[in-house]
């Protein structure tokens, strides 16, 4: 076996080795002295950071009767339903609020009329009705919805499902078959 033997009289080979000693006492025992001041985030300097925080919105299950009451009346927030995902489409405004283009769907289930491309209010199912299951849909108006779906997914804040009024709950799981 051979010995390797370091040679200190060079003063290249003294200083490294120092160096080494050196940040190994640095990693083994760090400082223990506290900072002079407390680090605080600069916030003064950013331009793009908002007044206030945004509201925050939980992801919650809406019946049709507790969706209604979020029409955008009297500046409050706008949902609307759309194959069972409820949206928060607060930010349009401008088109889903009460002098929208689209007001009518604000606070409802759209999926019908999003559907059809009908923005009329017979598209809208009643609040005391069953949801609408849209069996009779063609592929094609399917399609529409989806695409509306995806739309709103892109760009909106999904906030929680839709289900059936208390009544109906019962009777949309008594529908339910069960294979066997």
């Amino acid at each position: 076996m051979s010995i390797i033997r370091y040679n200190f009289s060079n003063p290249i080979n003294t200083a490294l080795l120092l160096y080494i000693l050196y940040s190994v006492q640095r990693i083994l025992y760090p400082p223990l002295s506290k900072p002079k001041t407390i680090p605080h985030e600069f916030k003064s300097g950013y331009t793009w950071m908002p007044k206030t925080h945004p509201p925050t919105v939980l992801f919650r299950t809406y019946t049709p009767r507790t969706l209604v009451k979020f029409d955008g009346q009297d500046g409050g927030r706008i949902l609307l339903a759309i194959n069972g995902t409820v949206f928060d489409v607060t930010a349009g405004k401008n088109f889903y609020g009460p002098d929208g283009m689209y007001g009518n769907f604000a606070g409802h289930d759209a999926s019908r009329g999003m559907a059809k491309q009908s923005f009329e209010l017979d598209m809208l199912t009643p609040i005391d009705d069953p949801i609408d299951k849209l069996t009779d849909l063609r592929a094609d108006e399917i399609e529409n919805m989806k695409g509306w779906y995806d739309h709103f997914a892109n760009k909106y804040i999904i906030c929680g499902k839709l289900v059936e009024n208390e009544e109906h709950q019962t009777e949309a799981q008594s529908e339910v078959q069960i294979p066997t």
